[in-house]
């Protein structure tokens, strides 16, 4: 059972993978003002914490919709087969390139367990179910992370990447919302 879920799942996003490289970038460019405009207008305050991400390569969004989130904003650091390390965002000045050609913050970390403080966790995916079902690049890092949250998970997406289903494992931590460009924030 479980190897025919991860056949399924590499199926699933060398096909997402190759539509997003076909996005144009006119296109990726106005998903992105859109997913800005989501992200300001979510609910966060400013004594809140938000983890997020900076999107890379065919990813939607980019980094402006960090600027819209006005409060403390924690960014991932890959840190091999762990779970995500993370720092605190204070802009671009203080990005570094890092492996996957990622730009982490050159901060202190503040370990794995930070993201267990977030009020609001925003989640790379290249699909999500209606059911939360998330799929990532494969690589595990934030299925090694995702346990220690308790705050509302998100799932930021292009639009056609909210999928009927998602092949699912047992490991797989359930997203309870999805960010699109056009649609904004559904919860799920």
């Amino acid at each position: 059972m479980t190897s025919y879920v991860r056949d399924r799942k590499a199926t699933l996003r060398s096909r997402l993978l190759a539509e997003r490289r076909a996005v144009s970038p006119e296109d990726r460019a106005v998903e992105a003002a859109a997913l800005a405009a989501h992200v300001a207008a979510l609910d966060v305050r400013p004594d809140q914490t938000v983890c997020a991400f900076l999107p890379v390569g065919s990813e939607p969004g980019d980094a402006s919709w960090l600027d819209g989130l006005r409060c403390r904003v924690l960014l991932p650091i890959v840190t091999g087969e762990s779970p995500l390390d993370w720092a605190v965002h204070t802009g671009p000045a203080g990005l570094v390139p890092a492996a996957f050609r990622l730009m982490e913050p050159s901060g202190p970390r503040l370990g794995p367990s930070a993201i267990a403080g977030a009020s609001l966790v925003l989640v790379p995916a290249l699909a999500v179910s209606l059911d939360g079902v998330r799929l990532g690049k494969g690589q595990g890092h934030y299925d090694r992370s995702l346990p220690l949250v308790k705050a509302p998970l998100v799932a930021v997406v292009r639009d056609c990447e909210v999928l009927e289903e998602v092949p699912a494992e047992p490991h797989d931590v359930r997203m309870n919302g999805v960010l699109t460009p056009s649609a904004g924030l559904r919860w799920l």
